[in-house]
């Protein structure tokens, strides 16, 4: 079972602050329903195996007048009530704060990067905003840039349809909506590739609609983004027909009447 924890979408393969802290949320509640589990089985155990008084039996034969015992009530009340009143408590307290560091607040200082996404069917424009009125912005396709140790700002937008980002192991899932912007603060620990896609069912090639993060060093990022502002901006990138669903097809020409249709022959 623990070989399936890991992985490029695992949200328990983390590699960012935001999703260490929804993998500890997830490992905590599971191991708490973990402990529910086993006391609920021993009790359970515990009651086939015990045998029961005299006083017990003849108190169960006379259930309709018996009234309830002192220890009874300490079962149903505690076990019915108080138990399960303050099993929420804990999760409440453990949660509230795990799920605030979860839902990656925007980072406003100036040592956070700024970046703008769009989301088109089906396929995500990423746009670095210029540094200064003398540099050039950067747009490309399906492929975000990011530095390690750096908290990203994500402006998340739509062109089209609700879409939904979401890279597994580096923040949670943020739902784009036409019309409105939502922010999403992410950051990568250590440098690598990590996949991302739309987590919202948007249309035919919905499954198609993939990105990767690059995570480089501070040092590596900053000369990415230097030759990227140095190219000459470029015409927008369209989808791949990969990306689009195919048109349909229109009939062939064999399926159409011929133009020149066969004369009679004279008798």
């Amino acid at each position: 079972m623990l070989s399936a924890c890991s992985g490029p979408l695992s949200t328990l393969d983390p590699a960012g602050p935001s999703a260490h802290a929804a993998a500890t949320l997830w490992w905590g509640i599971f191991g708490f329903l973990l402990l529910v589990m086993v006391v609920v089985i021993g009790l359970c155990v515990f009651a086939i195996v015990r045998q029961p008084s005299r006083h017990e039996l003849a108190q169960a034969r006379d259930w309709r007048e018996s009234t309830m015992t002192g220890q009874q009530k300490i079962w149903v009340i505690g076990g019915g009530v108080v138990l399960p009143s303050l099993s929420i408590l804990a999760l409440l307290i453990f949660s509230i704060p795990a799920n605030n560091r979860m839902s990656g607040l925007p980072d406003e200082s100036d040592h956070a990067l700024k970046i703008n996404v769009v989301a088109h069917q089906w396929w995500w424009q990423i746009d670095y905003p210029p540094e200064s009125d003398e540099s050039a912005p950067v747009s490309v396709r399906n492929s975000l840039h990011v530095p390690t140790g750096v908290p990203v700002h994500l402006f998340l937008s739509s062109a089209d349809v609700i879409h939904s980002f979401w890279v597994p192991r580096l923040a949670g899932k943020l739902d784009v909506i036409p019309g409105r912007t939502n922010e999403l603060q992410i950051q990568a620990d250590e440098p690598g590739i990590y996949r991302g896609l739309c987590a919202e069912f948007c249309g035919l090639a919905h499954a198609q609609m993939q990105f990767e993060v690059h995570a480089h060093s501070r040092e590596d990022f900053a000369l990415w983004l230097s030759r990227q502002r140095q190219q000459e901006p470029s015409a927008q990138q369209q989808p791949s027909a990969q990306q689009q669903p195919s048109a349909q097809q229109e009939p062939s020409a064999q399926q159409e009447p011929s133009a020149q249709q066969e004369q009679p022959e004279d008798d």
